[in-house]
């Protein structure tokens, strides 16, 4: 009897697994014979992309990897989160890889600032210098792309050129974000107190955030 009813339970339960649908996957994600520069979003896409998104940026980023993973990613939107994705869960080789084949395959601004901003969290300061810049020519009015350029800048201590690629950066993100303290800091470096009068007035920059911007900027150099 107690056999019978084994042999009961293992027939519900494959029947249980095979009364479930297939899903939609898209196999290996990771490779990259499979790498789509389209920029064509269709609306169902986007419903995805815009839940990673939001995954993002409460920091669920694992979660956000396993959304992504789960249908095809057939545009290089799709590419692009996949190579963010990779890096800020620790895979940062992998980050390297993706974000490389997007640059021989699509060259977008994207495709570099990715690329430069995975090298700078390996230290290969010069190389993610370099595709920072072509980020920068390619997507000159993206205030993430300046912020980070600019920020590079200061660490190879070049401050004059930090400080423009910063103020840009402080004007189109409207003075939002972490480009607060980097200009800050780029004005300390370079002695431009009008610069910071400038933000005080224009972007009521506060004096907790000028201590702390100087405290930064003795690290970088003073």
């Amino acid at each position: 009897m107690q056999k019978i009813a084994m042999g009961i339970m293992a027939s519900v339960l494959m029947a249980g697994c095979a009364s479930q649908p297939p899903s939609e996957r898209a196999g290996d994600p990771y490779d990259l014979d499979r790498l789509n520069c389209s920029a064509r979003i269709q609306p169902e896409q986007q419903v995805q992309l815009d839940m990673v998104d939001n995954l993002m940026n409460r920091e669920r980023n694992h979660a956000a990897l396993a959304q992504l993973e789960a249908k095809p990613m057939e545009t290089v939107d799709h590419w692009v989160r996949y190579g963010q994705l990779q890096a800020s869960t620790g895979h940062l080789g992998k980050a390297e890889t993706i974000f490389q084949g997007l640059v021989d395959r699509c060259g977008t601004g994207r495709s570099h600032h990715g690329l430069g901003m995975v090298l700078l969290k390996q230290d290969k300061v010069l190389k993610a210098l370099h595709h920072l810049e072509i980020a920068r020519e390619r997507t000159p009015a993206s205030a993430q792309v300046r912020n980070d350029y600019g920020y590079v800048l200061l660490m190879v201590g070049d401050y004059e050129d930090a400080a423009y690629e910063l103020r840009t950066a402080m004007e189109l993100g409207d003075g939002k974000g972490p480009v607060r303290q980097n200009l800050a800091v780029a004005y300390l470096l370079t002695d431009n107190w009008g610069g910071l009068e400038w933000m005080k007035k224009q972007y009521d920059l506060s004096s907790e955030e000028r201590a702390y911007a100087e405290r930064l900027a003795e690290q970088f150099g003073r």
